[in-house]
This record gives C-alpha cells, structure tokens and sequence, in this order.
C-alpha cells in the first residue's frame, strides 16, 4: 500500500495545533511553557537545547491523543524518522564559540549538530528505524515526500515521522506528520505536505 499521512502538528510563532485543531488557546513562546501545558514529566528535556525541546514537544504531541501511542504494536526498529532544518543548531553553536575562550561546555558541545534533535526522539520513544537530518532552505515538500515514500515502500520501515523543525531565539515554525503504508489517511505528497505546512 502506499503511504498515507494520519496525523500532523503545526508549531508557528506559539500557535500549537494537531490535526487542524488547536492544542492549547495559549500562545506558547517557550518550550517550557508548553511542557508544563501538557503536563509532561522528562527531566532530561531541560538539559536540551530549543532545537531539541521544540522537536520534542512536538513529537509528543503527534505521537500522543485518547489515552494511546501511535506506534503502539509496532516493531521499533521499523520506525524511521526524517527531519529538516534550516537554522539547526545556529544559537547553540555561538554560545559554545563563546566557551572556547575560556573551557569548552561538553554540556553545550552535545547539542552542536542539529541531528541530536532525532537522537532526543529517538531516546524517549525507543525508534531504531532509518534516520535523516536535512539542511533546507525552507520547508520541502518535495524532498520530505520522496524520502518517506522510499523508506516506506521500498526501505521496509513500517512508519516514519518526519517534517521540519526550525527554532530560533525569534521564531518557532515547526511542521510534523506520521505516515504510514498500512492505515488509510491521506494519501501521501508534496502538495498535502505544503498545505499543512502553509495551513
């Protein structure tokens, strides 16, 4: 079967949405304000860059609604993740250049490559498929449709969460779906992506 999107979250400017509908009526202008609004309890998220907190709320958000998981009954090893960017890791970077004046941060130098936020997904949630970090430009429907189509018809990954997350001191804008080849959704390509994304 060919791919099918089931779900998608939109993050823009502190505007959080899944599916359309909107999570909270508050604006959201940090990713701590959203943890407590969701009422998560992972101590190692205040340790993560913004990067790596936004891509985690979001995936919790996604992954997460009516008391279940998604990937429930999946084999892990079968869920890939692709994710792309444009400033990545950019804040982390300047204040870890800051530091090499003095004693480098192994606190900060973790959170140096923007594919860490996979790394923090795939922590909490045990995802062991097929990875990829893409550095964008802008959102690309085209490229994200083309690597999920591969991994799920072609790559034997069951599932994958993929989309763009881009944070910035001054912008938040961060576009996720999971698809998969089993269940009937929305059939998957670059102009549904671009709908959601531009929504």
């Amino acid at each position: 079967m060919p791919a099918h999107i089931l779900h998608h979250v939109r993050i823009k400017d502190g505007i959080v949405s899944k599916d359309g509908v909107a999570v909270t009526d508050k604006v959201m202008a940090l990713p701590e304000d959203l943890y407590r609004e969701l009422g998560c309890n992972y101590l190692k998220f205040f340790k993560m860059d913004p990067l790596c907190k936004w891509a985690w709320l979001a995936t919790e958000i996604l992954v997460s609604g009516n008391g279940q998981v998604l990937y429930h009954g999946l084999d892990n090893n079968r869920v890939a993740l692709v994710l792309q960017t444009t400033n990545g890791c950019l804040e982390v970077d300047k204040k870890y250049q800051e530091t090499l004046a003095t004693i480098p941060s192994p606190a900060l130098f973790v959170y140096t490559l923007p594919n860490i936020m996979l790394g923090e997904i795939c922590i909490r949630h045990g995802f062991k498929g097929e990875q990829a970090c893409l550095v964008n430009e802008a959102f690309d429907s085209e490229e994200l449709t083309t690597w999920v189509a591969d991994l799920l018809e072609r790559r034997g990954m069951d599932a994958c969460l993929f989309g763009r997350v881009d944070a910035t001191r001054n912008a938040t804008d961060i576009t996720l779906f999971w698809a998969d080849s089993s269940t009937p959704g929305t059939p998957l390509s670059a102009p549904a992506l671009q709908q959601v994304h531009e929504g």
